[in-house]
């Protein structure tokens, strides 16, 4: 028997078909949100549908933010739980989990067992998101993906002063007004999201194995100035997307 887990996010939505026998991952997959939220889990079903046999999916549960609107789920939790068990699954001497998404970030500390013991989340400024990500490579007239190789060759360092995304950009405007690398700048987004994401942890116990999740963990040049500012070395799920969905999988 399986069951499914959907974690609605704000830029995509994933599920995970978990298989409850066998104790791993039958299917999972991803999309874009669509405007209408719930086309995307349906067609996400429905590409599913063609690869397994849905009707052996037993129970459901739905996070993420827009879980409520996914009623046809038969549990409902929430991001810091799915997170945490998913990564448990993974990475189960895991202890912190550094989470960041489209439009928030989460840290999560967890007991040895993989409960939740403390966490912090950022759900109401984009300067340490994958928001200013997309920016930022609007700006250097670059695709998403490319933005750690171009910062992989920087050659200076610059500082971004701003905290806030709307002012971030006016820096980054004129940073290029004064003929400044592309390279250079992608290099001073990743340090400045990396100091906003360490702020963030002040308070919290920090403590290895620490895994990091959300689609910006596909971003090495990140990875590198996070796990430089925490001194403890970030490991990286196989599909950094699919670890709240895989939480709820199990969960559900």
């Amino acid at each position: 028997m399986y069951s499914l887990g959907i974690d609605i996010g704000s830029r995509n939505t994933k599920i995970v078909i978990w298989d409850t026998q066998n104790k791993e991952i039958a299917l999972e997959g991803y999309r874009s949100t669509e405007v209408k939220v719930i086309q995307a889990v349906e067609k996400l079903l429905e590409a599913a549908a063609q690869s397994l046999d849905l009707s052996r999916i037993s129970r459901s549960c739905a996070t993420g933010y827009g879980r409520k609107l996914y009623r046809a789920a038969d549990k409902v939790l929430s991001e810091i739980t799915c997170h945490a068990a998913g990564c448990h699954q993974l990475f189960p001497d895991c202890r912190t989990i550094v989470d960041i998404g489209g439009q928030d970030s989460k840290i999560i500390v967890l007991e040895a067992g993989g409960a939740v013991k403390d966490f912090v989340m950022n759900d109401k400024c984009a300067a340490g998101t994958g928001r200013f990500l997309e920016m930022t490579a609007l700006k250097l007239d670059c695709e998403l993906e490319e933005l750690s190789l171009l910062a992989a060759n920087a050659t200076q360092k610059l500082n971004l002063n701003s905290t806030c995304v709307v002012f971030a950009e006016s820096e980054i405007i004129g940073l290029l007004a004064e003929a400044n690398p592309a390279e250079d700048i992608a290099k001073a987004v990743f340090e400045s999201i990396a100091k906003r994401i360490y702020a963030q942890m002040a308070g919290l116990e920090i403590m290895p194995p620490a895994v990091f999740t959300g689609g910006v963990a596909k971003s090495p040049e990140l990875k590198k100035y996070l796990a430089q500012l925490m001194q403890i070395e970030l490991a990286v799920p196989f599909e950094p997307e699919i670890t709240g969905a895989l939480g709820a999988a199990i969960l559900a």
